[in-house]
């Protein structure tokens, strides 16, 4: 039965419910510096200042809302320059070093530029941002110095932000709260009071609603310190800033000890091993601990909140690495899948989450995201990863207590996600204000036909298959393990029928891959995709299918140089600059290189990685962004940057990882006590790679992998406990 599209817009209409992201300035067009604490994060200029300019992103937010919109530095009445912006190594801090311009007559007291040097440190801890303004007088004789603080804070909540207009809003009061304070308090329409209270060491010279002036005489050589505190709560919630000294140390022990059981990589590469320590520092930077346990957040500036899709993805690809992320993301998502029926948040009894938002727009329902259920893929992937994570752990207490969730998912996939029981799990929105499209590439018009038509529901996405057939192949061995042998027996079955149909619908020989989707005449829509590729991820092709989506895939139309676009440049919709329709994701990328991988197409996916990596030498801070656009690669140019790509991206961040464990081929048995490494290679610009503490139960391993030309060494240079590393040929 075909189903009209329940907007009403013809196809080139914007569909304002697809939540997309305004541009009328581009992320790239300035340095920007991103911090993140907890549900608060920070998008400053290189300066260290935020709101200089009007119609930017930049601001500290706390739970999607932007608690302070403007702080800027000034010295002596003019702005300083810029000597150097630099986000420490594990993402703890920014550090600037400025000094000031020109102070010329008819200013009283002239100073000749970079007399005073001028250093911030700032970072964000427990809801509050900490900053230190140490000033030194270099000259040989004493000045007279002023630094003036402009700040604001307009409560506007982030989808704002993002372009979307509000008939309504709050109300803001300002105050002094004290000789040293100011507070903003917006009384919000949802009935939630939040505030933002700013504390300046020492007490400054003049104190206003929107700015603090402090005045020093600094002898020869002195040196001068500030302190700022921006603290933000909501409603009752205590204010709880401690001193700067306190706050940054108790930061770094907490940076330390999340990544104290993690794998360590180190390499031949000086600029991959750059690459890797910003990897590990985005991921547990993003993470966000809710008990004991940690959930990666999917991006800063956009998204940094629970996405169930992206937290599943990136813990999958860390999962060899360290799966306590996995964990996480496990116990959260049981705890948050949908026990009942709610069309207006598209929610469905074992459901699993797609996004959670705590900012006004959502608990007034002006979004529906609040807990928003409108993705197709998160179920069987939730499902997916509690088999590999199992796998990899053995971690009985923890299958035990999510087991009931992974059969309410499973419930799912054949009850509400196969609403008309042909077998395949499809999405069509309950809710006119939710997502028109659900899967990974959710932009309203990234479903089509050979022709450009848009896909009408229910839609029937080919990497939705795959992940349903990879999800009942893990629960089949999790059913085993539980003792339900039946159950097993059952879904064992269950992906071998789904994958002699999928074969038959989905394979497309006229133009050698798998269709992009079934629409809701279950006519396939031929369209070259980067999704074809997650069917090789989960092995549901058969290998000959696979080797021509390989060659596919690798062919120019998809492959830019620096990876795979999501839609090959000879299709009708192909866009090299549009979010989901012709760009290169890196985490699509390293799905498919996992894919590559399943299959045997080791130099491929080296390739991939190859193409990925010189990549990362273009990139700002040695950091892959979300994505960036589709054009063909170009000798002595970079990749050419999407304008709003979240940059860090919890699954852009992990993807080196999955690249490297493809290309080395790592599957960790925890039954079996082993790290086998199946079929290793390198890519071209590794000649060696070191892996440490890989944890195999109660066992450690530190591995070395050297290139000998075309052939890979594996030697195990330290073991503490019985488990084994080797080589599968």
């Amino acid at each position: 039965m075909t189903i009209a599209n329940p907007t009403g817009l013809a196809d080139h209409e914007h569909d304002d419910s697809d939540y997309h992201i305004e541009a009328s300035t581009s992320l790239t067009e300035r340095t920007l510096r991103t911090l993140k604490h907890g549900d608060a994060f920070a998008v400053l200029d290189a300066y260290g200042d935020l709101g200089v300019e009007l119609g930017t992103p930049e601001g500290i937010y706390f739970r999607d809302m932007r608690f302070l919109s403007r702080l800027k530095l000034m010295c002596s009445g003019h702005r300083p320059l810029l000597l150097s912006s630099v986000i420490h190594d594990d993402n703890s801090a920014l550090s600037i070093d400025l000094t000031n311009a020109d102070i010329e007559p008819p200013s009283r007291h002239p100073i000749a530029r970079d007399t005073i040097a001028i250093s911030r440190t700032k970072f964000l801890w427990n809801a509050a941002s900490y900053e230190r303004i140490a000033l030194r007088n270099y000259d040989t004789v004493e000045r007279l110095v002023s630094i003036e603080l402009l700040f604001d804070a307009d409560f506007v909540d982030l989808f704002e932000v993002r372009g979307m207009p509000r008939a309504r809003r709050g109300q803001i009061s300002i105050k002094r709260t004290a000789t040293d304070a100011i507070q903003y308090v917006y009384d919000g329409l949802d009935g939630v009071q939040r505030r933002t209270t700013l504390t300046f060491t020492p007490m400054p010279k003049r104190l206003d609603l929107h700015r603090a002036v402090f005045e020093r005489v600094l002898d020869a050589g002195e040196r001068w310190t500030i302190l700022v505190t921006a603290a933000f709560n909501e409603s009752d919630e205590p204010l709880q800033p401690i001193s700067f000294h306190s706050a940054y140390r108790a930061k770094r022990r907490a940076s330390r000890s999340d990544t104290e059981n993690i794998a360590t990589i180190e390499s031949s590469n000086p600029l991959f091993d750059e690459l890797m320590c910003r990897s590990t520092a985005d991921i547990y930077t993003l993470s966000t601990r809710a008990g004991e346990e940690l959930y990666p957040y999917a991006g800063i500036p956009w998204y940094n909140t629970v996405f169930g899709r992206d937290g599943i993805i990136t813990a999958m690809m860390m999962v060899w690495v360290d799966p306590a992320i996995a964990r996480g993301v496990l116990l959260h998502l049981a705890e948050t899948q949908a026990t009942h029926h709610d069309p207006g948040s598209d929610a469905q009894p074992g459901k699993i989450l797609h996004e959670r938002r705590s900012c006004e727009m959502a608990q007034l329902g002006e979004i529906p995201f609040r807990r928003y259920y409108g993705t197709v893929d998160a179920t069987p992937l939730f499902v997916m990863l509690a088999g590999l994570y199992f796998e990899r752990t053995g971690d009985v207490a923890t299958l035990e207590k999510i087991w009931p969730n992974v059969k309410a998912a499973l419930a799912w996939c054949d009850t509400f996600g196969d609403a008309d029981g042909d077998g395949f799990v499809e999405y069509l929105r309950e809710t006119p204000n939710g997502l028109a499209n659900q899967g990974w590439k959710d932009s309203h018009d990234s479903v089509f036909h050979a022709d450009g038509a848009l896909a009408t529901g229910p839609i029937a996405l080919v990497e939705v298959q795959a992940y349903v057939f990879g999800a009942k192949c893990q629960a089949a061995k999790l059913a085993q393990h539980c003792g339900e042998t039946a159950l097993a027996a059952r879904l064992s079955q269950a992906a071998d029928d789904l994958q002699v149909r999928f074969q038959s619908a989905f394979w497309c020989e006229d133009i050698g891959t798998y269709a992009l989707a079934l629409d809701g005449d279950k006519k396939p829509c031929k369209v070259l995709t980067s999704n074809a590729g997650h069917a090789l991820f989960t092995g549901i092709a058969t290998p000959a299918s696979a080797q021509k989506v390989v060659a596919s895939l690798m062919r120019r139309t998809s492959f830019s140089g620096w990876g795979i676009r999501t839609v090959a440049h000879s299709e009708q919709r192909h866009n090299p600059m549009s979010y989901h329709n012709g760009s290169v994701w890196p985490h699509d990328n390293a799905l498919i290189a996992l894919g590559f991988d399943r299959y045997g197409f080791k130099a491929e996916a080296a390739a991939l990685f190859e193409g990925l990596f010189a990549a990362v030498g273009y990139q700002q801070d040695r950091r892959l962004p979300e994505l960036f656009c589709g054009f063909t690669r170009k000798s002595g140019r970079g990749p050419i940057a999407y304008p709003v790509a979240c940059s860090p991206q919890a699954w852009a961040a992990v993807s080196p990882f999955a690249f490297l464990g493809a290309c080395l081929g790592v599957s960790i048995v925890h039954a079996a006590e082993q790290v086998r490494f199946i079929k290793p290679t390198l890519p071209s610009f590794l000649n060696e790679v070191v892996v440490r503490r890989i944890v195999v139960g109660n066992s450690r391993l530190d591995v070395r992998v050297a290139r000998h030309g075309t052939d890979v060494s594996v030697n195990v240079l330290k073991r503490d406990g019985d488990a084994r590393a080797m080589v599968v040929t």
